[in-house]
C-alpha cells in the first residue's frame, strides 16, 4: 500500500530544516525527503523516509513514486547563484533539468493517485536583471513582470523553471470537476535574501547579511563583498518557511498567479552594519565589494511589491527589520557561538 507523504527535495539546506521541523510537529504529515548528502540525525529522525541521491536520478525518482502517494512536493534542491555562475552547465542541469524530472514526477503521481499535486517552488529575486543603479534607483517597489531579464545563469534557471512549472499547470488537464486544476498545482514564490539563525551561510550572494552576523559573533573579522549603499529585501527564515506552508495550503481557485513576490524589509548593507556593531562593539567589520557578487546584487531590485501575496493567500512576515535581528537573529547566533566556546 503506498502511504500519503510531503516529498522535500535538497532536505538538508536552510529551508528544509525548518519544513521539516514545522511539518513534522504537526502531526498532519509524514515526510520523506530527498538529499545528495544525508540529513543531520536530528532531521532524519523526524522523517518517515529518507533518500539519498540525485534529483536527476530517474531510477531513484520512480522508486519513490512506486512507494509513496505524494501529495506535496517541496522543491528546494538548487545550485545557489555564486555556484552556478562558476558553474553553469553543471547549474542549468541540477535547477533546470532536475525541475524537470520534479514536474514529470509529480504529473505520474497524480495520475496514478487521481488528484493534482502541489508542486511548490522557491524561486529567487535573481530572476530580476535591472540594467544599472540608476534604473535601480527609479524602479522602487518591482512587480512580478517587470525587470524579468535575469543577468545570472541562476537568476536564468530559476525565471525558466517558473515558465515550465506554468507549463505543467496549463498542459496537463484536470483530473477533477476543478475547473482550473491540471495534474501539477504548480506555486511558486519569489524569494528575497534569506537569514537563518539555525544554519551557516552557504555563499549565497545575499549571505552577507548573516556572514557578517556570524563572524561578529564568533570574534572573527568579515570583509563585506558588497557596498555599504548596497540595498536588497530580506527575510527572515521563519517568515520564508511559513510563507511557503501558507501558499501550499491556499485554496487553488483563491490563486491569481503561479509565481508571487515575497519581501519583509531591506536595509542598505551600512544598516546592517551598523545593527551589528550595537550588539557586538568589537566587530572588525569592513568593506571589500567584490566585483563580480557586487554586480549581481546590483542587478535586483531595491524592493518587490508583493501585494499579490498579500492578497491571494494572506502572505503577512512577521519579522520586520528590528524584530528579525533584536528578536531572532542577535540572540540565537550568539547563543550558538556561546555554547560551542563551553
Amino acid at each position: 500500500m503506498r502511504k500519503p507523504v510531503v516529498l522535500i527535495t535538497g532536505a538538508g539546506g536552510e529551508i528544509g530544516h525548518g519544513l521539516i521541523t514545522t511539518i513534522t510537529e504537526s502531526g498532519r504529515q509524514s515526510v520523506v525527503t530527498l538529499d545528495v548528502n544525508p540529513l543531520e540525525p536530528s532531521l532524519a529522525r523526524m522523517v518517515q523516509r529518507e533518500f539519498t541521491g540525485s534529483i536527476l536520478d530517474t531510477p531513484l525518482l520512480e522508486r519513490i513514486l512506486s512507494e509513496f502517494e505524494v501529495d506535496t512536493v517541496f522543491h528546494l534542491a538548487a545550485l545557489l547563484s555564486t555556484r552556478s555562475e562558476f558553474t553553469p552547465t553543471t547549474a542549468h542541469q541540477v535547477n533546470v533539468e532536475g525541475t524537470l524530472h520534479l514536474l514529470e514526477f509529480s504529473q505520474r503521481e497524480a495520475e496514478s493517485h487521481g488528484r493534482p499535486v502541489v508542486f511548490v517552488y522557491p524561486s529567487s529575486i535573481a530572476a530580476y536583471g535591472l540594467p544599472d543603479l540608476a534604473a535601480k534607483a527609479a524602479a522602487g517597489r518591482v512587480l512580478e513582470e517587470e525587470y524579468a531579464t535575469p543577468t545570472t545563469m541562476y537568476g536564468c534557471n530559476k525565471l525558466y523553471c517558473e515558465q515550465l512549472g506554468r507549463y505543467y499547470a496549463r498542459h496537463y488537464k484536470q483530473l477533477s470537476a476543478e475547473p482550473q486544476a491540471g495534474r501539477v498545482d504548480f506555486r511558486c514564490v519569489r524569494f528575497p535574501g534569506l537569514i537563518s539563525a539555525i544554519t551557516v551561510p552557504s555563499g549565497g550572494t545575499s549571505d552577507y547579511a548573516p556572514e557578517m552576523i556570524h563572524a561578529a559573533a564568533k570574534g572573527e573579522p568579515y570583509a563585506c563583498f558588497v557596498r555599504p549603499d548596497t540595498r536588497i529585501p530580506f527575510m527572515a527564515m521563519p517568515d520564508g518557511v511559513a510563507a511557503l506552508l501558507a501558499l501550499a495550503s491556499a485554496p487553488r481557485e483563491a490563486l491569481t498567479r503561479t509565481a508571487y513576490n515575497l519581501g519583509a524589509f531591506n536595509p542598505s548593507a551600512q544598516e546592517i552594519y551598523d545593527v551589528v556593531r550595537a550588539a557586538f562593539p568589537g566587530a572588525a567589520i569592513t568593506w571589500k565589494a567584490d566585483v563580480k557578487r557586487q554586480g549581481i546584487v546590483d542587478s535586483w531590485p531595491a524592493d518587490v511589491d508583493d501585494s499579490a501575496a498579500r492578497r491571494d493567500w494572506g502572505f503577512a512576515p512577521a519579522y520586520d527589520f528590528r524584530r528579525a535581528f533584536d528578536e531572532y537573529l542577535m540572540p540565537m547566533i550568539r547563543d550558538r557561538y556561546a555554547k560551542e566556546r563551553r
